[in-house]
């Protein structure tokens, strides 16, 4: 049975955190190189000459603004759970949560408190969720990272490199959230970004996602025409722990460096040998593995071997680049960094020109995110474990860029994506379940409004994936320690979250 949609919200107030105004950064007074050990090796020698300090300051207003919002929720539920529910109890509680979270608590969970007091877990998830509402529509309206400003730009010079497209998988661990937008630099409307955990894409999943955009260049022309000769490149990006490697690493690699390292080149020759065996054009792909230190955003790209793999022990590092470009000018800077990504020490194959090109982009970006995190994290992230705030499942997001906000786990099905969703699950045990805390679990799926029927099915989709994950955890479910939240987009335009329905909404609502 359908619910009635409820009436429209009163119109949320935007708690002052959510303006644009940047914090201002941690203290770089300099240092020698060589005295700087818990940098990693960056040193303090001022702002490098390619760090882009304009982005590096709208980046931290962001970061600080939405982390703000999600930090404010378990002190505000302290303060109203601690006052006894009594004549003006919910009153208050309203003004509370209007005043420091931006949107007022259900009325039916502050009503009933006078009898067997606050359910804290509910009202946990709930605000989590009004929270991941509110950031999303925030960046679906305003643009604050200007990723439409910059994609256009990014798709040209891909083309000029000779890709038509980039699809990049990043692992699933909330440190690599940020991987795109913040570690990269690359504006999301220019790449497709599919996580999964210790980024082991489906094989099969990312044959269709390449069918469907050589599809689109046949039927469309769109970036360019088929018979351009461009490439289709598809990009891991693995992780490690400089601090603490063998505890801190890729879970579902055991915090073992070159395993996580073996895993992404292993899919990435597999999807070129499944494009080869299928479409008999394995020539059009063209692969990257990169790996990112999630306690400094360091990079490191690694270079082809001599069957055009991705060579485990011949990498680029953008640390050590970001030390030998530190005092020259801008272009000397660009000009170095280009000769060592076109003569790699160690000798050995150099990569083709379209793709040194990029390689030596993406150096140059991580270079303002190492700056960024040395003059706004005093060079390494203090969270060098898992923080993240809720766990997202279904389609990507493609409004998280935070590092630590959320764990992700791609899939359609709970079986297609189980072993992916069990990590996060582990994670948030730990996180909060062993603080009696519940679980946080967003379910989004996207859907074309051009497409007869698809929102319906997007709809049906998120309760059949709410209904299998409430059956795989049944002892969390069953306890008020797992809620879902039903969420739908259209992915035409820039369709901002429709919520439809969730555990603390009793089902569907739409």
């Amino acid at each position: 049975m359908r619910i009635k949609p409820k009436p429209q919200p009163r119109q949320r107030v935007r708690p002052a955190s959510w303006t644009n105004t940047p914090a201002a950064p941690v203290s770089t007074t300099q240092v020698a190189p060589e005295s700087t050990g818990s940098l990693d090796g960056i040193g303090r020698t001022g702002t490098h000459p390619l760090t882009r300090l304009d982005e590096n300051q709208r980046l931290w207003a962001y970061e600080q603004r939405i982390k703000d919002a999600f930090a404010r929720i378990v002190p505000t539920l302290k303060s109203i759970a601690a006052r006894v529910p009594d004549a003006g109890f919910e009153d208050w509680a309203q003004a509370e949560a209007r005043r420091t979270l931006g949107f007022e608590l259900p009325e039916s969970l502050l009503a009933d408190a006078w009898v067997a007091g606050l359910d804290r877990r509910a009202l946990f998830a709930h605000v989590t969720f009004e929270t991941v509402r509110a950031m999303s529509d925030d960046y679906f309206s305003t643009d604050p990272l200007d990723d439409r400003g910059q994609s256009e730009e990014f798709v040209r010079f891909l083309l000029e490199c000779g890709f038509h497209a980039m699809n990049v998988t990043p692992c699933s661990d909330g440190r690599l959230a940020h991987a795109i937008r913040y570690v990269l630099r690359l504006p999301m409307g220019a790449v497709q970004r599919r996580a999964n955990a210790g980024a082991l894409f489906d094989v099969e999943e990312a044959l269709g996602r390449w069918s469907t955009v050589e599809l689109g260049r046949f039927r469309e022309g769109l970036p360019n025409t088929a018979d351009a000769p461009t490439r289709y490149l598809k990009v891991v990006v693995y992780h490690y722990s400089s601090r603490d490697p063998e505890h801190h690493g890729c879970a579902a690699h055991g915090s073992d460096t070159r395993q996580a390292a073996a895993g992404g080149r292993e899919r990435l020759h597999a999807f070129r040998e499944a494009v080869e065996n299928s479409y008999c054009c394995g020539a059009s792909i063209e692969g990257l593995l990169i790996g990112i230190d999630t306690d400094t955003d360091r990079l490191r790209l690694h270079l082809p071997d001599a069957r055009g793999d991705a060579d485990l022990d011949r990498f680029v590092d953008a640390g050590a680049l970001h030390r030998e470009t530190a005092r020259l000018d801008p272009e000397a800077a660009r000009a170095l960094i280009r000769e060592r990504v076109a003569n790699p020490s160690g000798g050995g194959l150099a990569p083709a020109p379209g793709m040194q090109r990029l390689i030596a982009r993406l150096i140059e970006h991580n270079i303002s995110q190492l700056d960024y995190v040395r003059d706004y994290h005093n060079g390494h992230y203090t969270d060098i474990g898992h923080e993240e705030r809720f766990i997202g499942v279904g389609m990507d997001f493609a409004e998280i860029h935070l590092r630590n906000l959320t764990y992700f786990s791609f899939l359609r099905t709970l079986e297609e994506g189980s072993c992916n969703l069990d990590v996060g699950i582990k994670i948030f045990t730990q996180l909060n379940v062993a603080h009696g805390l519940p679980i946080p679990i967003v379910i989004r799926f996207e859907y074309s409004g051009q497409v007869p029927g698809a929102r319906e099915r997007a709809i049906d989709r998120c309760e059949r994936l709410a209904g299998a994950i409430a059956q795989r955890y049944p002892d969390l479910a069953e306890h008020g320690l797992l809620h879902t939240y039903w969420t739908v987009r259209d992915s035409q335009g820039n369709g901002r979250l429709e919520p439809v329905g969730g555990s603390l909404l009793g089902g569907r609502t739409a």
